[in-house]
């Protein structure tokens, strides 16, 4: 019987992707630089500018303020342009407004927890920030169904270090073979989970190749009495 799920956060629960491409289409519009860059290709080099440095900040090295400027220096750089302090701030500010209005959950998350709740604990497993993984989670109103959150920034770790998943499974009183990982990325929410002894289903919504096909596969979190089956909550 399975006894906890947890579960990634963004990109699995909350629509992250959404969010970023939304704000980042904001800022686009307000800058000729970034216009004038195809809007895949931004996105690109904008993701890639934020996995560098999140690493720092989902574990306290660097605040998150700080961070968001330099991403906003570094992309204006792609771009050719050289921006100050006031530049790269004003424009890491008008993301996050942006990014904070076009916050939404994944389709089919609320019903999915619902459904959940009553057959297992549940526990959400994530690389960042306490504070901004809680707003998420109570602004998609997906707080009252979390049992444990746990982040990197209290952990001290980052997924996939298995340190993080064997916190999560010590808060929720659970053994490690009485548990499932659900996640979108392979490294940190698979081999992460699996690293720790702990069963991952892979929320691969965009269908790409699996590079282990004993690895059960989402590519919805609807219907939830689907999901409940692959997540083995029941038969």
């Amino acid at each position: 019987m399975v006894a906890a799920v947890l579960f990634d956060l963004d990109d699995t629960l909350f629509d992250h992707a959404h969010c970023a491409r939304t704000a980042l289409d904001v800022v686009r519009g307000s800058h000729a630089c970034f216009s004038a860059i195809d809007v895949e290709e931004l996105n690109r080099s904008h993701s890639v500018i934020l996995e560098a440095l999140h690493g720092d900040v989902a574990v306290g090295r660097v605040s998150i303020d700080r961070a968001r400027a330099e991403r906003f220096r570094r992309l204006f750089r792609a771009a050719g342009v050289e921006a100050d302090d006031a530049l790269s701030a004003a424009t890491a500010t008008s993301y996050r407004q942006a990014y904070l209005n076009a916050r939404r959950a994944v389709d089919g998350a609320a019903q999915l927890l619902e459904s959940l709740q009553p057959h297992a604990r549940i526990a959400i497993v994530t690389n960042n920030l306490v504070a901004e993984q809680r707003e998420k989670l109570r602004h998609c109103g997906l707080d009252r169904y979390v049992d444990v959150l746990m982040a990197s920034e209290e952990a001290g770790v980052s997924k996939p270090d298995p340190k993080i998943f064997e916190m999560a499974l010590e808060r929720l009183e659970c053994r490690a073979e009485d548990a499932v990982m659900v996640g979108d990325s392979w490294e940190n929410d698979i081999e992460g989970a699996r690293a720790a002894g702990i069963r991952a289903v892979w929320f691969n919504p965009l269908g790409a190749a699996s590079p282990d096909s004993s690895v059960p596969i989402l590519r919805s979190l609807t219907p939830a009495e689907e999901v409940l089956t692959v997540v083995g909550v029941r038969s």
